[in-house]
């Protein structure tokens, strides 16, 4: 005959994490950002807004809705342009009216497929005007311009 023991689950919260939370940020931080290490930490916390990468060119505000929907209401969506060609370069922002809303849509969305790619999600201090266009030198992502393979869903090949 074969006895249980009781399993003493504290042992594996003391030891180690299975699986790491999915609603926590990033430790990137905004390099343009114009604040105090301070207030920046307290945008984040009270932050509605998402921003979202490695979207592929051709995605369409309609499927963002679409998928960001699901977390809950969104107040707007700001689609990443190019500076010079004003198409659509990979990346937007969707803002929510809660930050728990911005939460769940960070936890249950980054790391899904949208249009063949894996999405990433992170949560933004808020948008400004100007951080819609890209950043790079072409006007588009600075991550596209040292891409060196072909990538279909982001324009083709990269542009250095």
């Amino acid at each position: 005959m074969v006895s249980a023991t009781a399993f003493d689950s504290s042992l594996l919260e003391d030891n180690f994490t299975i699986v790491p939370r999915l609603d926590r940020p990033s430790t990137y931080k905004d390099h343009q950002y114009q604040g105090t290490t301070e207030q920046w930490n307290a945008d984040m916390a009270k932050s509605t807004t998402l921003y979202v990468g490695n979207l592929s060119f051709y995605t369409t505000e309609e499927q963002l809705y679409e998928v960001f929907s699901k977390a809950g209401e969104i107040k707007r969506i700001i689609m990443g342009l190019s500076r010079q060609t004003k198409t659509p370069c990979g990346f937007c922002f969707v803002e929510y009216y809660t930050h728990e809303s911005a939460l769940e849509c960070m936890k249950y969305v980054n790391g899904t497929k949208l249009d063949d790619r894996i999405i990433r999600t992170d949560i933004d201090p808020g948008f400004r005007e100007g951080r819609q266009f890209g950043r790079g030198r072409s006007g588009g992502q600075v991550r596209d311009e040292y891409r060196q393979e072909y990538d279909e869903g982001r324009g083709g090949w990269g542009y250095m």
